[in-house]
């Protein structure tokens, strides 16, 4: 399993004609808003099954990373800065819509996650891509989610148990959130469908 380093296709076109990695390109959006929009349909469809696996109780957090994906794969595919927040928002903004049963909460659980994650690929100035970093991005969108979720849901849970919900969110972190978005990054570039982002 590896990750390029995103050097070499990142880039755009500077006002004075130079490389700006940072600049958005038309793909860039239409790219970062599909995997969004994907993403928010399968929200719903997971949510079903979410509540249909609270009987596992705190266990259940172990699917978590599933919430935390479109961040994690907008920023692989598009690597510039906004990619993971955009993704995450627009995810989070589509399953509202279709009547996430979290209903609006959903948008600032989408924001925490995306922005949590964005800022490590920030810290890493959008050219660090190793697994390590993937890894990271992802336990700080868990961390985020699990600070949010304890304020706004277990805020009367004892501290031990949303504990525990989070140790399980941290496992899912870093055991299948970075594996899964990874595979499926590559599983699109062997399609044939990321051609003009980077290896």
């Amino acid at each position: 399993m590896t990750i390029g380093t995103g050097t070499s296709a990142n880039t755009g076109t500077s006002a004075n004609g130079g490389p700006d990695a940072a600049a958005w390109r038309t793909r860039d959006i239409v790219v970062a808003a599909v995997i969004g929009v994907a993403f928010g349909v399968a929200f719903v469809a997971f949510g079903v099954a979410w509540r249909a696996i609270e009987f596992l109780g705190p266990a259940q957090n172990i699917l978590y990373g599933a919430w935390l994906m479109p961040a994690i794969v907008a920023a692989l595919i598009i690597r510039k800065p906004g990619a993971a927040l955009f993704a995450e928002m627009v995810a989070a903004g589509l399953a509202t819509l279709l009547g996430s049963q979290w209903g609006p909460d959903t948008l600032l659980s989408g924001f925490v996650q995306g922005a949590a994650a964005e800022l490590v690929f920030a810290f890493g100035m959008y050219r660090r891509w190793s697994f390590p970093i993937v890894v990271l991005a992802s336990l700080a969108s868990a961390a985020a989610a699990w600070v949010h979720d304890w304020v706004v849901w277990y805020a009367a849970s004892s501290f031990e148990a949303v504990a525990v919900i989070g140790v399980f969110m941290a496992i899912s972190a870093i055991a299948i959130l970075p594996v899964g978005s990874i595979r499926l990054v590559s599983a699109l570039r062997s399609a044939g469908v990321l051609g003009g982002f980077p290896d």
